[in-house]
């Protein structure tokens, strides 16, 4: 049965979108997680992935034209399957709307056994990530009773990624709450119902079918089919023990990340013990209390091992990581940069007013140049294809509390030093106080992590997919050189190059290594 696919929702922002490119055509055939198109935003071009299997039977936006939120985007469906009734405007009982929290299905027809009244709303576990699978909820930031209007914060939901709050598209009130806080859940589990205050729900979840009556069941995720909630639907995966998580608001948390101040040690005054501002702001060390951890003890009372529940985050970084490394052939290149001229540089450079350049800002101006002359680099592996990138969007590996997230540069080939330094910055903030959003971890096409700062000198990667390299970066060291053959002191610095052997072969990542290096021992190219 045919899904309509309609122009997401990429940012929290965007009206309308256009279509850079369609990476697939009439005809072909699409498989969920395939790439459809490139979609530019109000903030950056992304790359918009199908959450459905087929045939793509119809293109609604062509490449290059714009239309707003919610527009036809493509069908697909199954191989010459009729979709005239759709073109036409016919009500269609399978539309899947692909905006990321607007996803609706039209009245069943009016045979069916009537369920629930008209205006309620299932609101389930939305995909705040590219990545997310399974979602916890962190704190609920309304009770059931309580009246809910559109744009109010229903909630916060740790993802892979970062804890998010989700806000309502509907108004009403909150009937039904399918997930208590600490709880997990796959994505499009029932997370919550909102419909007219009094309004027996019930029916709705024994898994009754809604009658032609019911309004539109909302969905978080794109899907081929939604259906109203049943008594098999996904349930709560795991359940945190009481006081294993922290709850904080977002402004909490950026205060308590700029202050230095562990969460754990703060006593909330919020609803259901959340830390709000004001905590923070009275918050002294002296006050605080040792956090109390779980551990493992011998009858004779020794601790001999703790047990630290797995974050989400973590338990991605595990799964994601693992099918790179298995899937991915993966080969390593590593060559050894001359940073005298770069150390010259950079010093000249942080001369001028309000400028402050580091080598790692360098480094990614250097490998999106790079990028730029060895297209074979900045590519994504597909079964069918492989997918070159006509921009540099530089994913830099920032490390956090829980593990690691990779913010991404828009289009960094087309930015300055201090403009990159800027985003670094900015990025960074926000990845180790939890505010990066979802568009801000999307469409890298290549990678760096960089090391140097804790004194690593060497060291691989796993490649961060669909990337197709990832670039390693090590410490500048003091050491003896030979120049003119004469040993003196000079400041090297090492660069090792993961390749997918699928897409990148031995001498394409030699070859972008030896343009990568040329940048950096001679900065005044990149300024050319």
């Amino acid at each position: 049965m045919a899904v309509v696919i309609n122009m997401p929702r990429l940012s929290d922002t965007m009206e309308e979108g256009t279509v850079a490119s369609w990476l697939k055509k009439v005809g072909d055939t699409v498989k969920e997680g395939d790439i459809l198109a490139e979609i530019e935003t109000d903030k950056a071009t992304m790359e918009f992935e199908s959450f459905n299997a087929g045939t793509l039977l119809h293109i609604g936006i062509e490449a290059g034209k714009t239309a707003p939120v919610d527009a036809l985007l493509a069908i697909i469906g199954a191989p010459g399957e009729d979709i005239s009734a759709y073109l036409s405007g016919a009500p269609a009982a399978t539309q899947a709307a692909s905006a990321p929290l607007a996803e609706t299905v039209q009245p069943t027809p009016a045979s069916a056994p009537a369920a629930v009244p008209q205006g309620v709303q299932v609101i389930t576990m939305p995909r705040l990530s590219d990545t997310m699978e399974v979602g916890t909820v962190a704190t609920w930031l309304k009770k059931v009773g309580d009246s809910v209007k559109e744009g109010d914060m229903l909630a916060e939901i740790e993802t892979d990624k970062a804890t998010m709050e989700f806000e309502s598209f509907y108004a009403g009130t909150l009937l039904h709450i399918g997930l208590q806080a600490g709880e997990s859940a796959p994505v499009d589990s029932v997370l919550a119902i909102i419909g007219p205050q009094g309004t027996d729900v019930s029916a709705l979840l024994s898994g009754a079918p809604a009658s032609a009556s019911t309004p539109v069941v909302a969905s978080s995720e794109p899907a081929a089919v939604a259906a109203p909630a049943t008594a098999s639907a996904p349930v709560a995966v795991a359940s945190a023990a009481a006081g294993s998580r922290i709850l904080a608001s977002p402004l909490a948390k950026k205060m308590a990340a700029d202050k230095g101040i562990d969460l754990s040690l703060v006593q909330g005054s919020g609803e259901f013990g959340r830390i709000i501002k004001a905590d923070i702001e009275r918050f002294t060390p002296s006050a605080a209390a040792a956090p109390q951890a779980s551990v493992s003890a011998s009858a004779s009372g020794a601790v001999h091992s703790e047990g630290v529940k797995n974050s989400q985050m973590r338990k991605v970084i595990a799964k994601r990581l693992s099918a790179s490394k298995f899937t991915a052939p993966h080969y390593y290149l590593t060559i050894e940069v001359d940073m005298e001229e770069a150390m010259a540089s950079r010093a000249q450079i942080n001369t001028m007013p309000d400028t402050k350049v580091s080598f790692n800002d360098m480094v990614l101006k250097a490998t999106a140049m790079a990028l730029t002359k060895h297209p074979q680099v900045n590519t994504s592996w597909q079964d069918e294809q492989t997918i070159y990138h006509q921009h540099v969007h530089m994913g830099v590996a920032v490390a956090v509390e829980d593990g690691l997230v990779v913010p991404v540069i828009p289009f960094a080939d087309r930015l300055g030093l201090t403009q990159i330094g800027g985003a670094v910055k900015d990025l960074a903030g926000k990845a180790r106080s939890k505010k990066l959003t979802p568009q801000e971890m999307d469409g890298s096409t290549f990678t760096v992590s960089n090391l140097g700062m804790f004194g690593i000198q060497e060291f691989t990667s796993i490649i961060n997919q669909p990337n197709s390299a990832i670039l390693s970066v090590g410490a500048i060291v003091e050491k003896p050189v030979v120049k003119k053959g004469q040993i003196v002191v000079g400041h090297t610095m090492k660069l090792t190059l993961a390749c997918d052997h699928r897409t990148v072969d031995g001498a394409t990542g030699a070859q972008f290594l030896q343009t990568l290096q040329t940048y950096l021992e001679h900065p005044v190219t990149m300024l050319a």
